[in-house]
Formats: C-alpha cells, structure tokens, sequence
C-alpha cells in the first residue's frame, strides 16, 4: 500500500472511531482487506464433491487477494460443525463456508440441534449447481433405474437402506420423496459425508446412494465395484455423457433435482469486504481452467454476480426450494 493510501485508511479509521454511532465496525471496514490469510470452511471431510469444489476456488481467489486461502474441514451433523465455525467466527470476511442447500437451509430448518437459522448467512456468491445421482451396490439385482424402481416396489424382505451425507440433508428428503412416489420404503443411513458415503455403497454397507456426483462415481462404475443409474437433473455436462438422466425413466420422469453451491459468511460482514471476496470469487469463475475443472466434477458453473440485489435474488430462490422439498415429504420447517 502507498504512503498515500494507508494515510487515507488511517485517517478513514480514525474519523470512523470519532464519529458517535459508528465506532470499530466502521474503524473496521476501513481497514485494508485481506491483511492476513482468509480460512475457507467445508462442512465436510476432505474427498467429497464440497472439498474438491473448494479446493479448486481456494487458490484463485487467494492469488486473487493476495492472500492464502485455508481450506478448513469441519465434518458432521450434515454440516452444523461447519456452519457453527463459520457463526463463531468474527463476522470481518476472514471466515467464510462453502455451502450449499443442505448446511445454510435445510438442516437449520429441521433439526433442532442447529442453534441457527439461514438468515444468519450472507450469500457472498453462488458459484455452481452440481448434478445429483443414484448409486447402486454392484450385486444389486438390476442394471437401470426403472428396475431398481421396481425391486424397491416389490418389498421382499428388510426395505432397501441408503447413504447420504446426513440426516435432514437434501439427499436424505429425496429418499424420502421418492420411497413416497412409488409406494416403497428406505431405510436411511447417515454418513459424515460424501466420501464415506461412497465407500459405504461401494463396499456393500448399503443398497444405494443419493450423492452429488464426483468423477471418481464414474471410476468406480466402470472398475465395476458400483453402478451408476441415473442423473436427478435435468442435463449433463460433458464429464458425465452417457450417465441416464432422470427423464428417461418411465416411472418418475419429473424426479428432478440439482443442488446448489456458493460461499457464504456471517451475517453482518462488512459490505465492503463481502464485495471484495465476491469479486474474488467471480474472478475464478471467469477462469476457463477453473470453469473446465469444476464441469468435470458434474457442476453447472453459475455466471459471476456482482450486483448484491441479484445475488440476494439466488438465496430467495433457494429458500424456496428448500420450502417446497420439505413440504413435499410432509415436513414442517421450523420456527
């Protein structure tokens, strides 16, 4: 910083701290920002489609800050450690979560046990939306999604179980909404994670999974120790070609749904410094390297936002599907 520009700051600081009403938050948002390295929250274990969609962020936008980036995993109870850390933390934009519907909206929405609510979060920039498909043991008796529909339908024995990130997550509800579409019942199991998820279908744990897609999904198809039987959106990136999607099924060809992801901080950040790590993050958006990373991964990459009216619009409209999910499976948010 010049001679210059830190008299300017200081000055700003110092009229900011004289001015009745205004004190150290404002001393505060004059300050330079970022003057130190900034902690990226996933409210996941490392390995999952979250941390790979993070770690591909962190580096552009610390180059971006000049600062490092420290992506921070904070797994468990379908992400509450994670966005707790997040709320503990000061709200300066030093401290910010890759999130997404599951952790911001619906585990505050349905589990008592999250002392917050999704207004606590400011959505800095939503950055992707991230296909969602069904995974399968490999000794399960069928190869498409209409026969796995099927043998759900056919109840022979113990109900058929499923893993997912956690209970009350968005993939949770869709078991739920689809045992109740076709008249079946599923056991849920919850998982830290999508990485032990995986390796819970993988390794025979459980019947089926509803995750968000990795490449490493279609790896393990094709090693033959999975299968891999439909996609939940309603289109495919070309990583994912040749995965069916959720239209081709004669059952329940409007079972469709994709996942959001963005960045988010505490509610009360400095507008300032929030637009400072929101261009950051468009920035990385722009990159086609990171563009190309991320489609590989089975995301749809949101075009960068920088105007704070529209981005609020996104989190509107995640809050409403959060809604409708919930009262699709017969749940009541909380007050």
């Amino acid at each position: 910083m010049s001679l210059l520009s830190r008299r300017h700051v200081l000055l700003a600081a110092a009229a900011a701290a004289a001015t009745p009403g205004l004190g150290w938050r404002a001393v505060q948002a004059a300050s330079p920002y970022p003057d130190r390295p900034l902690a990226l929250v996933v409210p996941y274990p490392a390995g999952g489609a979250s941390d790979n969609s993070a770690r591909i962020f962190a580096e552009s936008i610390g180059k971006s800050l000049k600062h490092q980036v420290v992506v921070e995993n904070h797994g468990g109870g379908t992400g509450i450690i994670g966005a707790n850390k997040v709320l503990s933390a000061p709200a300066d934009g030093y401290t910010f979560m890759h999130g997404s519907l599951n952790e911001v909206f619906l585990t505050p929405l349905l589990n008592p046990a999250a002392r917050y609510r999704p207004g606590d979060f400011t959505l800095v920039a939503p950055v992707t939306d991230s296909n969602i498909v069904l995974l399968v043991r490999r000794d399960l008796p069928t190869k498409t999604f209409d026969g796995f529909l099927e043998l759900a339908q056919q109840g022979k024995g113990q109900p058929m179980s499923y893993a997912t990130v956690g209970i009350d997550s968005m993939y949770h509800l869709m078991g739920e909404a689809l045992g109740k579409r076709i008249g079946a019942s599923f056991l849920h199991v919850p998982y830290k994670g999508a990485a032990p998820a995986l390796q819970g279908v993988a390794g025979g744990e459980v019947d089926f999974a509803i995750l968000p897609y990795q490449t490493a999904f279609s790896s393990l198809a094709d090693q033959g120790r999975l299968r891999l039987l439909t996609s939940f959106s309603t289109a495919l990136p070309p990583a994912m070609k040749g995965v069916p999607l959720i239209s081709a099924s004669r059952h329940v060809p409007d079972f469709q749904y994709s996942i959001n992801g963005g960045y988010f901080v505490r509610r009360g950040s400095p507008p300032e410094r929030v637009a400072v790590l929101r261009e950051a993050i468009g920035e990385a958006l722009a990159k086609p390297q990171i563009r190309e990373r991320l489609e590989a991964e089975g995301r749809t990459v949101v075009q960068p936002v920088s105007d704070p009216a529209v981005v609020q619009q996104y989190f509107d409209g995640y809050a409403q599907r959060v809604n409708a999910l919930i009262k699709g499976v017969g749940r009541s948010p909380l007050g």
